[in-house]
């Protein structure tokens, strides 16, 4: 053998298994805190790492195996009771795009076209003074009802015409009723919540019964739906549209009941509508917490299964019917105008969401749904965001990635705690019915609204393009095609009609509006670093109102830079500079600026006492309420 070579040695292929598990010690949860305690330096663990949640609980910053030992539902498999990990053994969903029919004739040839466009499911809204055999018969010539889900709406009151109608039609055209799936989307409370109707509960609960008899002809038809995604578009925190959702499913569910309906059918007729929005664990965590749920509480009213030989029914229970059909249509309450292509980013985490988390049906709405109805183009790229999860990102492949998860796991149990909270809450004080004729959930939501809405105004809840790096010279105003309201409002209190950035776009639209667009100029001097930062800030600062930025590499002299701001005839002059130099560059520009541009100093230094006795009125920083200044700033303006 060559001294220098070494011998060849075979290794059986056991022989060549790493073991990491031995190479590194195990390390404890209080080994991993003593670390980070060390890290932190003094440093409140509590404050700096531990996320104080809208859903009433806290998020630590790291979760072991042990943080789960003990969660029943981790031991479940995918289609199992209690179907927190989905109520089907596969991840597949369907595609829908909605559509507003106004000529049945019109709305079939679009329906077609969409079809062989990768859409396999259909939500048609339909006129209640059109609806006739024939019109059913013309919106839906050409569609195979075997092959795709068809969901409705219409009018309460001609809902149970509606679904005769099809049954008849189905009939008709001889469709086997064990293939047919869809829905229509009974739902008198939700009207009363959107519209201030005020509706008798004798009333609506009659008309749910006969609604829910008629579809017993077709068992894989929903007709009762349970609209949470009312609430989420009116601003509601996971926890709250969870609960609230339970609450909203068990007054019709228990009707039902109380009028004679078999439990087993009642439950197959009930289907739940989610809002998704961006908060992207938490929204995975909500669906698989509602599934959950909603199979604790069905089990609670021990449905009899009516079918032989059920491979889910135990002891004669239907555990069929305890399986929560599901949903989701992404959020409206944060989507913009201003910088509109962002929502394509928004919408599609929110997709992401929804089919992690295990939704039947998906809809994605257009990014310029927020200014007017969707056209080609934005229809095409809302479908694709789903296509592209099936196709090329296999999402419909794997169910419920997200269980055994420390931290969703986690997320589920916490979120279920609090929604079921709630549930209890409401179930306390008379059912959900009760509460939204009181109007105390409406107005619970309208606060949850106005808490949104405030820290979007300070930037704790960032909405990019709005409130954080808005696109300085977008004009956006001629763009929004105005919206008719329905006109049929009883009184009643009703949800806030809301969006996050509405308050920041109005600031835009009335800049926009102005007979001339106000001018800020960026007085950048002394420490580079700091200068370049704060001219920075403030140039986000101001362009969330619209304004016009001029922006400065930096300036020798406080005069200097002052002239130059009066040669670009600039309404704001911002100071931008250290906290060390203010002492002296911020007297300079006080007295230089007094009694004829606005002088506002970037940052909040030491000094800034000394600086206000000096006449100094405007400081703009991290804690500063953005709205409310820009506001208090259109008002000096005239704007």
């Amino acid at each position: 053998m060559h001294p220098f070579k070494k011998p060849i040695i075979k290794h059986s292929m056991s022989e060549k298994k790493l073991n990491l598990l031995a190479d590194f010690p195990a390390v404890s949860a209080q080994e991993w805190m003593d670390k980070i305690t060390a890290d932190l330096k003094g440093a409140d663990f509590n404050k700096r790492l531990v996320w104080k949640t809208n859903e009433g609980f806290n998020v630590m910053p790291f979760y072991r195996a042990e943080d789960i030992e003990n969660f029943p539902t981790t031991e479940v498999k995918p289609g199992g009771f209690p179907y927190v990990r989905g109520t089907k053994a596969n991840n597949d969903w369907f595609v829908r795009q909605n559509i507003v029919v106004t000529d049945a004739k019109e709305a079939n040839k679009k329906a077609l076209d969409i079809l062989n466009k990768g859409v396999n499911s259909l939500g048609f809204k339909v006129d209640k003074n059109a609806l006739s055999p024939e019109y059913i018969a013309t919106l839906l010539d050409g569609i195979d009802a075997e092959c795709v889900e068809l969901n409705f709406q219409t009018c309460v009151r001609k809902s149970a015409y509606l679904m005769d109608l099809l049954v008849a039609y189905f009939a008709a055209h001889q469709y086997d009723v064990l293939k047919l799936e869809g829905s229509i989307n009974f739902d008198p409370m939700n009207s009363m919540q959107l519209k201030g109707k005020k509706l008798a509960k004798d009333d609506v609960m009659e008309m749910a019964k006969n609604i829910v008899l008629s579809a017993a002809r077709l068992p894989f038809y929903r007709v009762i739906g349970v609209n949470a995604v009312s609430h989420n578009n009116a601003g509601a925190f996971a926890a709250q549209e969870l609960g609230y959702a339970l609450a909203w499913g068990n007054e019709y569910l228990s009707s039902l009941v109380d009028r004679g309906v078999d439990t087993s059918l009642a439950a197959k007729k009930i289907k739940f509508n989610f809002g998704v929005g961006g908060n992207y664990f938490m929204e995975i965590a909500k669906f698989r917490a509602a599934k959950w749920l909603w199979a604790l509480i069905v089990e609670a009213y021990q449905p009899a299964c009516r079918r032989e030989n059920c491979e889910l029914t135990r002891d004669g229970i239907c555990y069929c019917a305890m399986k929560m059909r599901l949903h989701a249509e992404t959020s409206a309450f944060n989507k913009t105008i201003f910088d509109a292509h962002v929502n394509m980013l928004r919408t599609q985490t929110e997709a992401m969401s929804a089919s992690l988390g295990g939704v039947h049906s998906l809809t994605v709405l257009p990014f310029d749904a927020p200014f007017k109805a969707g056209d080609e183009f934005s229809e095409r790229i809302a479908r694709n965001q789903q296509l592209l999860l099936k196709e090329e990102s296999n999402f419909d492949k794997i169910t419920d990635p997200a269980g055994g998860s420390y931290y969703i796991e986690t997320l589920t149990k916490e979120l279920a705690a609090q929604a079921w909270k709630l549930f209890l809450e409401i179930e306390d004080k008379g059912g959900f019915f009760a509460a939204i004729q009181d109007g105390s959930v409406q107005a619970a939501l309208t606060a949850t609204a106005d808490k949104r809405l405030k820290d979007v105004s300070s930037r704790r809840e960032v909405l990019l393009g709005t409130n954080q790096f808005p696109n300085f010279n977008e004009v956006a105003g001629a763009k929004v095609s105005p919206v008719a309201g329905c006109g049929c409002n009883d009184g009643a209190a009703t949800l806030p009609v809301v969006r996050a950035a509405q308050e920041f776009e109005a600031l835009r639209f009335a800049t926009e509006a102005a007979a001339r667009r106000p001018k800020v100029f960026m007085l950048t001097i002394g420490n580079l670093a700091m200068r370049l930062a704060r001219a920075q800030f403030s140039s986000n600062f101001f362009a969330c109102a619209g304004y016009e930025i001029i922006d400065n590499l930096g300036f020798a002299s406080v005069e200097e830079g002052v002239a130059a701001a009066r040669k670009a005839h600039a309404d704001i002059i911002v100071l931008c500079s250290s906290d060390d130099e203010y002492a002296d560059l911020g007297v300079q520009a006080i007295e230089l600026t007094k009694g004829q541009e606005i002088l506002v100093i970037a940052g909040a230094p030491a000094c800034a006492d000394d600086l206000k006795a000096a006449g100094a009125e405007h400081f703009i920083n991290v804690k500063t309420n953005v709205l409310e200044s820009l506001k208090g700033f259109n008002a000096l303006l005239n704007i």
